[in-house]
């Protein structure tokens, strides 16, 4: 019997070409095999070979990447109830086959595209991401990893993945080296996988600002994303034809307080733009309380603030410059603003 040979009664024929050759024991025994011929096939110099606990592969030889992944979220994923079929449906291509479980990590990173991260063949390990009440031991080459919610896998290649900011925090849990981490963070925001906040979202839920080489790569990806941010709202505005503001401005009240720092500035229409780069390494409700009250109080001398978010500017860049362009012309129609100075920031 070879891993081409169909068996009986139901033939391997309707799955993928990966799914025919790892498959579970319970998949194996629905298709007829017995447990005695399984045993038999995967006797050592066998035809086939035990690739994890209840997890077989039915060729000799190593695994390739692909089989490596499937194989672990084969292991890891809760196996259907009996007499359910344990195949992937058209509708569902990884369900019920990898219920509960998704590669997260390293390897997940380097499923989504990260140049930074192994080639998946050379790691030591594949992280595979489960809900926290599952009994579950990490075995061989997979390392199981506890959530209390799992996130939404994103389908990479077939698989469910983990999305780029949980996988970069369970990553980043295992490394202790600063400039591997900062590349990681780096390529995350360069590469447009994600916003620095939701990284650092995801960072402060694991607890690992506390570590000072998390912390230091965290500055620089804070810095980068501001700077990625800023570019963005200076190209919406040339490329939308919106009038030049003054750029990186903070105003004052005449021989007064303070009023805070502006990415955009119409000192005629008193039209403000501030970038809203909150990433909660302190509390996001009282970071958001320091954006209302400044606003309240620009507000209140007749100046409107429009809030940017980076993922505004990214995904809907022209919707953004029409509300800058709308507040610009209502500007007649407002009492005049307060004089205040406004000075290079």
């Amino acid at each position: 019997m070879t891993h081409n040979t169909p068996l009986s009664p139901r033939p391997l024929r309707h799955l993928s070409d990966v799914h025919r050759r790892v498959l579970t024991t319970a998949q194996l025994r629905s298709h007829g095999v017995p447990a005695t011929e399984i045993a038999e096939q995967c006797r050592p110099g066998g035809p086939w070979q035990q690739l994890l606990p209840g997890v077989v592969m039915l060729h000799p030889g190593p695994p390739t990447s692909e089989e490596r992944l499937h194989g672990a979220l084969l292991f890891a994923a809760r196996q259907p109830a009996p007499g359910v079929p344990a195949q992937p449906t058209p509708d569902s291509p990884h369900r019920p086959v990898y219920a509960d479980a998704m590669i997260t990590g390293l390897a997940a990173l380097t499923l989504h595209g990260f140049s930074a991260t192994p080639p998946l063949l050379s790691l030591d390990h594949v992280d595979v991401l489960v809900p926290r009440m599952r009994r579950l031991r990490s075995t061989s080459y997979v390392r199981v990893l506890r959530t209390p919610a799992l996130p939404v896998p994103e389908p990479v290649t077939g698989l469910p993945v983990a999305p780029v900011p949980r996988a970069l925090a369970d990553a980043v849990a295992d490394l202790t080296d600063a400039e591997s981490v900062r590349r990681l963070l780096t390529e995350a925001v360069r590469g447009r996988h994600c916003e620095p906040a939701a990284v650092v979202r995801e960072l402060t839920r694991a607890k690992l600002l506390s570590r000072p080489h998390v912390s230091d790569a965290v500055d620089s990806l804070v810095a980068e994303g501001r700077a990625i941010a800023e570019d963005r709202l200076y190209r919406m505005v040339q490329e939308h034809g919106l009038p030049d503001p003054v750029w990186n401005v903070d105003l004052r009240l005449p021989g007064g307080p303070h009023l805070g720092g502006l990415d955009a500035y119409w000192p005629e229409q008193a039209v403000a733009v501030e970038l809203d780069m909150r990433a909660p390494r302190q509390d996001e409700d009282a970071l958001w309380s320091e954006y209302a009250r400044k606003r309240e109080h620009l507000e209140r001398l007749g100046i409107t603030v429009v809030h940017v978010t980076p993922r505004k500017l990214r995904e809907s860049a022209e919707q953004q410059a029409a509300v800058i362009r709308t507040a610009l012309m209502a500007a007649d129609d407002r009492d005049p603003a307060a004089h205040v100075v406004v000075l290079p920031r």
